[in-house]
């Protein structure tokens, strides 16, 4: 009766510190992803303050090319902080990122516009999102890494699915804030100086944020390689010992980020754009949205638990690729805020098999020494190429006049990954973490 009771209390605590290291390893996310997403939530007010010449539309389309510049630079990031994760630990390159975005948003808020200082104004603003780009770089790499080594074998695909909660709540963080911001400040307020106030918010949860990872706990994968005396990794060792998962990881991310940016970043600019609804209005319907996209991760992250990753994945992508064309159509031309809103979900909802997953897929397929970097490395480089030029290419399609062009691609690329995952095995069966 005494060791069944002990054992209970064993389990109990065990639970108990496996939900304080993934709430530890998620808040950081979630405040960088809030700083990372404030750019793209508030584009539709500071893009004429930077870009005055112009349209809206070539306004918008210069103001996501500084949106994908911070892509470009998240390898670098990936790279160096994938490194210095596998060397140093999870908590130091989690701690390092966060000090990084802290900055990058700091410098946005504060940054004059080009009727101020010319030209530097929009100089200064790619600097900054390069900053923000290096950060995220190695963030995502580190903190998928983390919490998927911490959540343990039974419920991984559950607890790891709360990186993209809060990846998502980040992002409707960021739109509340706007949403709040539109509804109590005069329209000339909020295009003067109202943006900036999310920046300064993001700058400062930063510091807060940076001084809890100072306190978190190391994962038990990296203490025990470190203890075994793991070889110390480099992207050649990656790219040499790994290359199947590496070209896995690229594939599975070219559609899944491009498609991600589209149903969340640039769906906020489509509604406003392309259906012709308000900007207020276009920012509620993609805040709702997320809501109900942010809240479906767990469910299906528990649902690969038990049908497996590759199964969850099979599924978004083929569905996805089916689906995107008529879909866009249909957001398109709605005139109803309901009707775009649930055909959104909709979306967000095939894609979750995706997202769900994303982090937990890639983390399984390395070994301890390589995991950080195997995770970040490739996902960033796909990252760069697919997801952070969405919404640029969406906009560009537009502006040919050819905006059906990009539903094409779009459900190409769907493809492309489906037949990634088709060759893959089901890393539950097959997981390289091996402590639980």
């Amino acid at each position: 009766m005494e060791r069944s009771t002990a054992a209970k209390t064993d389990a109990s605590q065990a639970t108990l510190a496996r939900v304080r290291a993934i709430i530890a390893g998620s808040a950081g996310n979630f405040v960088e992803w809030f700083d990372w997403y404030t750019y793209a939530a508030t584009a539709l007010y500071f893009a004429p303050i930077f870009f005055p010449e112009g349209d809206q539309t070539a306004q918008l389309l210069r103001a996501a090319a500084v949106f994908a510049v911070g892509f470009l630079v998240r390898p670098i990031g990936a790279w160096f902080m994938g490194l210095y994760s596998d060397r140093a630990g999870r908590k130091a390159g989690l701690t390092l990122s966060v000090g990084m975005m802290c900055f990058g948003s700091l410098v946005i808020a504060l940054l004059p516009g080009a009727a101020t200082i010319g030209v530097a104004a929009p100089v200064i603003l790619v600097l900054a999102r390069m900053l923000q780009g290096l950060s995220l770089g190695g963030e995502y790499g580190a903190s998928a890494t983390y919490m998927s080594e911490v959540a343990g074998k039974q419920y991984r695909g559950f607890w790891s699915s709360f990186i993209y909660v809060t990846l998502i709540g980040g992002q409707l963080m960021a739109l509340a804030v706007l949403i709040v911001l539109q509804k109590t400040l005069p329209q000339e307020a909020m295009e003067s100086w109202g943006w900036r106030v999310p920046f300064v918010l993001g700058a400062a949860l930063a510091i807060v944020v940076f001084w809890l990872r100072r306190r978190m706990e190391e994962s038990k994968s990296f203490t025990a390689g470190r203890a075994a005396g793991a070889v110390k990794t480099s992207a050649r060792m990656l790219f040499r010992e790994h290359p199947r998962e590496v070209l896995t990881i690229v594939a599975l991310t070219a559609g899944g980020s491009m498609i991600f940016y589209v149903y969340t970043t640039y769906m906020q600019k489509f509604l406003t754009n392309t259906s012709g609804f308000s900007r207020e209005t276009a920012t509620e319907i993609s805040a709702a949205a997320l809501m109900v996209f942010m809240f479906a991760q767990p469910l299906y992250g528990w649902l690969s638990d038990i049908v497996g990753r590759r199964t969850m994945l099979l599924a978004a992508f083929g569905i996805g690729a089916i689906a995107t064309w008529p879909l866009m159509i249909a957001i398109g031309s709605s005139t109803s805020a309901w009707a775009a809103f649930l055909l959104i979900i909709v979306a967000m909802l095939i894609q979750s098999g995706y997202t769900s997953v994303s982090a937990v897929v890639k983390a399984e397929l390395f070994p301890t020494q390589v995991r950080a970097l195997g995770v970040a490395l490739p996902y960033a480089l796909a990252n760069a190429a697919f997801g952070g030029t969405a919404e640029y290419v969406a906009l560009w399609f537009k502006a040919n006049g050819i905006e059906t062009g990009f539903y094409i691609y779009a459900s190409v690329m769907l493809a492309i990954a489906f037949f990634a995952v088709y060759t893959m095995p089901d890393t539950r069966r097959y997981s390289r973490i091996l402590e639980d």
